[in-house]
């Protein structure tokens, strides 16, 4: 596994709850289902999965994140937002209410809000918990996420079954992409997105973007040098003014959206294992009963004040 930075004394987990489901959807192909023919597979994987998560960080605090049905404020900006998605299987989809009552019967805080994205459910109780001195670990796969980097915020990418993670730093994020995590937003606004249907500067790829912003810093000091620009990109530039400064106000991950972090929810001793225990006894799956008993703490009761995982 990956080294990771040394976390402060208290650390929030924030998983990418979206992604977490893709992801284990497609990484179990096998067929399985409960006794009476329902699908199980992204079910039984996002548990196993977020089982994993917590051997792995054992962190004080957890909230799952999710995506609305409801059209958010970007898609009321542009109506092509992430018009070109090709649609998950049904058969995803129809697993989705079971994996929200898994992570309600266990007491988990879910993360969702109308108008916003799991992103923004993200970088705000992110940027709460280091209001209180508390380090997030955000768990995604959406490059997005690395602009919320900072020494309060790390962002790990799921790797194996999170058997082998692997976390971005500023000097993470600098190797992979040649920006910092402050630099990701103005990246995206200059090259686009193709999966959010988001048009940048046409031309400008990862390796331009990236030239552009170590020698200018930002969007707004690349278009206030624009005369020290050779020619033919200087034309591109202009032309595309208009769509990349659009594409930073869709890129820009909101950190002030209307959620709330109560950490006294968020405690891992405040979960209700036994809940949890019913609901995988319901769904079949006998695999995982033996792996939340090892992490179930011994001799206490689940109803204990702040009582301790681990």
């Amino acid at each position: 596994m990956q080294k990771k930075e040394q976390p402060s004394e208290k650390r929030l987990v924030i998983i990418d709850g979206n992604h977490l489901i893709h992801r284990a959807f497609y990484a179990i192909q096998a067929k399985l289902t409960t006794g009476s023919g329902e699908p199980t597979n992204a079910v039984y994987g996002f548990a196993s999965i977020l089982f994993n998560i917590l051997e792995a960080e054992r962190p004080d605090y957890l909230v799952v994140t999710f995506d609305e049905r409801a059209p958010t404020f970007r898609h009321e900006a542009h109506a092509g937002y992430k018009a070109t998605r090709v649609k998950a299987p049904d058969e995803l989809y129809v697993q989705i209410p079971r994996i929200r009552e898994m992570v309600k019967s266990w007491g988990v805080p879910m993360a969702f809000c109308a108008g916003y994205e799991a992103d923004d459910m993200m970088g705000t109780l992110a940027t709460k918990a280091a209001e209180e001195g508390i380090t997030s670990i955000i768990v995604t796969g959406d490059m997005d996420v690395l602009q919320l980097i900072n020494p309060h915020v790390q962002v790990a990418f799921p790797h194996k079954g999170y058997r082998e993670p692997i976390f971005y730093d500023r000097d993470k994020v600098f190797a992979k992409h040649g920006v910092y995590p402050e630099q990701i937003v103005d990246y995206k606004a200059l090259m686009g997105d193709s999966s959010d249907n988001i048009k940048g500067v046409q031309g400008i790829g990862p390796k331009g973007a990236a030239e552009l912003l170590g020698r200018y810093g930002t969007l707004d000091g690349i278009y206030g040098h624009l005369p020290d620009i050779t020619p033919r990109m200087r034309e591109k530039l202009e032309k595309g003014k208009e769509d990349a400064y659009f594409a930073r106000e869709l890129a820009q991950i909101v950190t002030d959206a209307p959620c709330e972090l109560d950490l006294a929810k968020s405690a891992l001793g405040a979960f209700d294992f036994k809940g949890l225990e019913r609901f995988l006894e319901r769904m079949e799956m006998k695999s995982l009963l033996s792996r939340l008993k090892k992490l179930t703490p011994a001799e206490k009761s689940v109803s204990e004040d702040q009582m301790s995982l681990f």
